[in-house]
């Protein structure tokens, strides 16, 4: 009981240290989890705020490990707040002039609020007896740590809500994201920053012999490796990445003249390789064992080459389609950890506080113009729109010239660079294609053709819906009813409906021999006036590269979404009120709701 009572102290005394040692980072965390709490009670986009909150509490334990690392003056400490305060200022100054927050600002902050908690675990043990290794290990567990105890909070709450909702009162399902809130925004951080050690710096010479042997316990305490996790990497990890790289050699033997430089599917595996390999590196350097001093000895060796193939790979994909910031962080991470495999091969495992300085460099060049990832992919984006343009006689004068016979090689390049600059809240930029430029509702009128949309599966699935406000002509019909054709079509009637035209009985009649169906209207002997595949029809909606119907849209026109066939007995419409392709599987599964029309010639 005392042992526990004592685990519970520790715990407590070292969450209130971490509110003394970063009382900038707590102060913004607080400030985030409030607007957070505001967000979820009011439905309200805070997006910039939480931002800047987080930023200032990444900064805020930054340079407050620099400052334990390098002084021990009271001037330095306030000047780093400082410092902190001007810098989320900046930041929020930036972020306000939009109306949104867009994806380039998220993934540039994103990629800074990395590149500070990689410093925060690398300058502490700048030119230290302590390693970045151990610096690293103790950052692992302490997030692993707090992720534990953070996700027990947070289910315990959410049973007694739960509790307290059933028998006692009604509980706000809001409330729930407000514990969630709390827990991870402030408890989750706070509770990581208290386990990471005091590390030795400058202030050293002010501390006791009774504190300088408190630190040093607890950072070797905090650094070493659990015996838990030495065998998990050591036994389990490595070998399965031993055998994982064994199947992308072969892999990228079997397929270097081929399908290896065009294969998207292999990319982020190889990114993922890398990761891997890099993370699994710095944690085996703290273990002593022969699995981990094999794979410290092979696997750089084997890191180089296979990054190497998959650099080269992604330049060649850029021939095609153009540099997007997703393929420029590909290429940059690959140079990356080319360069940190042939560093891993020759220096020491002290030393490896170089590959943690080398990732904070690669990161802040991504992030500030004009080398970085959104100044070159909206060029290069920009560029090949413009270029294809021109080649087709599409641009004159600043303005854009419709051409719905352009090739559909070229629809595609146009297609994919609008979709990218439009994502991207690029196209106002562009001047030919106006300020209030809509994706979904001006390329039509711009290009002369319906846009191209990949799906991010390669699978092209099709979902078409019919506009509501659309008006459908029915003048030259006589019968108007709905039919629905499903993959299940055993559950549906066969007969749809019978009606009277000039005193003669008809009928509408699904036939459930067909994957996708038939339509069949006959008269009164039953003899068949029209028959229509639906399969037809459904392939007239196909909005795939080299399907008959190109347009995405959210919702068609009345005119967009009819299907029409004739002879010399009838005429009948379909206008799609919804409908699906699923394209996922081995065959394709057709789904919709139809309006059918129906026009019985004398």
């Amino acid at each position: 009981m005392m042992k526990l009572i004592d685990k519970i102290k520790e715990k407590l005394s070292g969450l209130v240290e971490a509110f003394s040692r970063y009382p900038l980072t707590v102060a913004f965390l607080t400030a985030a989890a409030v607007v957070n709490a505001m967000a979820i009670h009011q439905d309200v986009d805070y997006s910039k705020y939480l931002l800047t909150f987080l930023v200032g509490a990444f900064l805020g334990f930054a340079l407050q490990a620099a400052g334990e690392r390098f002084s021990d003056k009271t001037s330095y400490r306030i000047g780093g707040m400082a410092l902190c305060l001007v810098l989320t200022l900046g930041y929020f100054l930036i972020v306000r002039q939009y109306n949104s927050t867009s994806m380039e600002t998220w993934i540039r902050t994103s990629v800074a609020l990395f590149a500070l908690l990689i410093t925060f675990i690398w300058v502490p043990v700048i030119k230290s007896k302590v390693t970045f290794n151990q610096s690293f290990m103790a950052a692992f567990k302490a997030f692993f740590n707090s992720l534990l105890f953070s996700g027990v909070l947070f289910i315990g709450i959410t049973l007694i809500l739960t509790a307290i909702d059933l028998l006692l009162f009604r509980v706000s399902d809001k409330a729930y994201l407000h514990t969630l809130n709390i827990v991870g925004m402030l408890f989750a951080p706070i509770y990581f920053l208290s386990l990471i050690p005091v590390y030795s710096g400058v202030a050293d010479k002010n501390r006791t012999s009774e504190q300088l042997e408190h630190n040093r316990e607890k950072v070797e305490r905090s650094s070493l490796c659990p015996k838990f996790l030495e065998v998990l990497i050591s036994y389990i990890v490595i070998p399965l990445v031993t055998v994982y790289t064994v199947i992308l050699i072969i892999y990228i033997a079997r397929n270097i003249t081929g399908d290896f430089w065009t294969d998207n599917r292999l990319e982020p595996m190889l990114v993922s390789f890398a990761i891997a390999v890099i993370l699994i590196y710095i944690l085996a350097c703290s273990l002593e064992n022969k699995f981990a001093e094999w794979f410290r000895k092979i696997f750089p060796k084997v890191l180089v080459p296979i990054v190497l193939f998959q650099i080269v790979a992604s330049v060649l994909r850029i021939q095609e389609t153009g540099v997007t910031h997703g393929r420029y962080y590909v290429i940059i991470f690959g140079i990356f950890a080319a360069a940190s495999g042939i560093l891993m091969c020759f220096i020491p495992v002290r030393k490896n506080g170089i590959i943690a300085a080398l990732l904070i460099g690669f990161s802040l060049f991504s992030i500030i113009p004009p080398g970085d990832a959104f100044t070159i992919s909206r060029a290069s984006q920009v560029g090949r729109l413009t270029d294809t343009l021109i080649e087709n006689k599409m641009l004159e004068n600043n303005t854009t010239i419709p051409n719905p016979s352009v090739s559909e090689a070229d629809k595609k390049i146009i297609s994919d660079s609008v979709n990218y600059l439009a994502m991207m809240e690029y196209t106002q930029e562009i001047s030919y294609l106006g300020e209030d430029f809509d994706v979904y509702e001006d390329f039509f009128d711009i290009f002369g053709f319906y846009r191209y949309e990949e799906n991010a599966y390669r699978q092209d699935s099709i979902y078409l819906n019919l506009d509501q406000q659309s008006p459908i002509d029915i003048s030259d019909y006589e019968t108007f009813v709905v039919a629905n054709f499903y993959i299940d079509n055993e559950k549906l009637d066969s007969v749809i409906t019978e009606f009277e035209n000039n005193g003669k009985t008809y009928t509408l009649t699904r036939d459930k021999t067909a994957v996708s169906g038939m339509l069949v209207l006959s008269d009164k002997t039953g003899s068949e006036l029209m028959r229509i595949d639906m399969k037809e029809v459904f392939d007239h909606f196909d909005t795939s590269p080299g399907g008959d119907y190109q347009i995405i849209k959210d919702s068609m026109s009345a005119a967009e979404a009819t299907f029409t066939q004739e002879n010399d007995q009838a005429v009948i419409s379909l206008v799609a009120m919804f409908l699906a392709i699923e394209k996922s599987g081995s065959e394709p599964i057709y789904n919709g709701d139809f309006y059918v029309l129906v026009h019985i010639k004398k």
